[in-house]
């Protein structure tokens, strides 16, 4: 079964909860904004820092995180539900999926090819996708989901042209 164990404190310590479905809002539950370590068994989880899933998510792929890096933050929890096997994402040169375009479908650093910073939309066939502001994981980033298309990177991401590193989500193992 695909769960989420956070802890009140580094190291697993203090308060526990375990959930095995999302949580729009961890505050109904008193658990809001005092995690600081957590467990991921199965698929990953996205952790965010308002309730109803909203403000700059951030992932949690199948494993343990002694410590987080903002901790004290998280107000919702979603699991994710989509396949993540064979992932898949076109990228477009110009907004309305124009211009040169380039298939993706494993983890890519941009800064090393011709795409880099000169991405401005994109359709996600499969998987689903962290976009990175820099190279190497780094920087604003956000998630992109299964059959999103993103018409106009500037108007919709505010991420015109900054977009140097992706990567899929790895999917947890079969429970």
């Amino acid at each position: 079964m695909n769960r989420i164990t956070v802890y009140e404190r580094p190291g697993f310590e203090g308060l526990s909860r375990e959930f095995t479905c999302d949580v729009p809002d961890l505050h109904e539950l008193d658990f809001g904004d005092c995690i600081a370590s957590l467990k991921v068994v199965g698929q990953p989880w996205i952790a965010y820092p308002d309730p109803k899933y909203e403000g700059e998510p951030q992932a949690f792929e199948e494993g343990e995180y002694p410590s987080i890096e903002c901790p004290n933050s998280f107000s919702a929890l979603r699991l994710v539900h989509h396949d993540l096997e064979d992932p898949q994402i076109t990228l477009y040169e110009h907004p309305n999926f124009r211009g040169a375009c380039k298939v993706v479908t494993e983890e890519t650093n941009l800064a090393y090819g011709y795409f880099n910073d000169r991405v401005a939309s994109h359709v996600v066939q499969r998987g689903v996708w962290l976009l990175y502001q820099h190279p190497g994981r780094g920087g604003w980033h956000c998630l992109a989901w299964p059959g999103e298309r993103v018409v106009d990177y500037k108007s919709e991401l505010n991420f015109q042209a900054r977009l140097s590193h992706l990567r899929p989500l790895q999917p947890g193992r079969p429970l």
